[in-house]
Parts: structure tokens; sequence; C-alpha cells
């Protein structure tokens, strides 16, 4: 997964790099239509791949899981059984699933990673709606608007699935406390 998202993030800014090029050369409007395409979907590549960077580097999957952020709200668990978290949780993409190993890690360290992944995921989601800011330079509020939207969404489907995963682990490993 890593590779593809670097691939995939290098070969959007190249299109961008491109098209911008051509808009400049040829002042055809495809070609802007095109550079403001692929430079919103490399803005999201790399945002990402910077804010998961960025986390790794200063929290080093060091996260106090027991803190008041982290903690499954009244509400969650019926919300999340409403949203089938547990069958689409599964199918979703891991950066890093190797992190989330019972056979290389406690179970306090998954969930200290699963707190960093939250916290990353969640300021994706805030720092989705950064590229509305360019419609006034562009136009097309509702296109800035929509994608922003579906993007913060996306990730916020990670942020559900790190807590529901969460809550699990902290209730198991309290389980093996008792005993």
């Amino acid at each position: 997964m890593e590779k593809v998202l670097h691939r995939s993030a290098g070969i959007v800014l190249l299109l961008t790099i491109i098209f911008i090029i051509l808009y400049n050369q040829t002042n055809q409007g495809l070609f802007m239509t095109l550079a403001i395409t692929f430079g919103t979907t490399a803005y999201h590549f790399m945002m990402r791949l910077s804010v998961g960077w960025l986390f790794e580097n200063t929290m080093h999957n060091h996260a106090d899981y027991t803190r008041k952020w982290y903690q499954m709200r009244p509400w969650e668990r019926k919300f999340y059984a409403f949203c089938k978290v547990k069958k689409w949780k599964n199918k979703m993409p891991t950066y890093h699933p190797e992190r989330f190993s019972p056979d290389r890690y406690t179970w306090e360290e998954i969930a200290q990673t699963m707190c960093q992944s939250e916290l990353g995921h969640e300021t994706i989601a805030v720092l989705s709606f950064l590229p509305i800011v360019s419609a006034k330079w562009f136009g097309a509020l509702p296109v800035f608007v929509i994608t922003s939207i579906c993007a913060a969404v996306f990730d916020l489907l990670f942020v559900m699935m790190q807590r529901y995963n969460r809550d699990r682990v902290v209730r198991m490993m309290k389980k093996k406390e008792k005993r």
C-alpha cells in the first residue's frame, strides 16, 4: 500500500505539472481543468502522506489510549452498529498492516498505534477542506466543496474503524488483566 500511495502521488503531481505547462502554452480551458483536477488530487495524496509522516515522526506510535479523547462515547457503539463497521472494516486498506499485528506487537502497542492513526485521519479530514480556498481563484466552488466533503468522509471511515477496533482491543486487554 505504501508504494502504491507514493507512486500515485508522484504520478498525479507530474500530471499536474504537465497540464499546467500545456495550459500556459495553449491557453486551452481543458488543460486548466485537468491541471486543477490533478492538482487537487495531488494535494490530497501529498497532504495525507505528510500528515502521516508528521505523526509518525512526532508520536512514534506512543499515544496514551487511556486519555479521554480516545474513549468511546456512549452513543458510538450504536452508531457503529448502525453503520455496520464490523462488516466493512477488514476491507479497508491499511498503510502499515504489520503495525496492527499481534504477532509483532503487544495489544497495548497496537492500541497506541490505533490512537496515532485516528489522530492522523482526523487531521486529514480537517485538512481536506483546505482546497475550498482555491475556488477564490478558479471558481467552481461546488466542485471543491463536494470533493472536500467526500475526502473528509473517506478519512472519517478510518477514524470509525480505529475507534471501533481499539475499543474491542482495550476491552480484551482489561479481561486479560482480570485473570
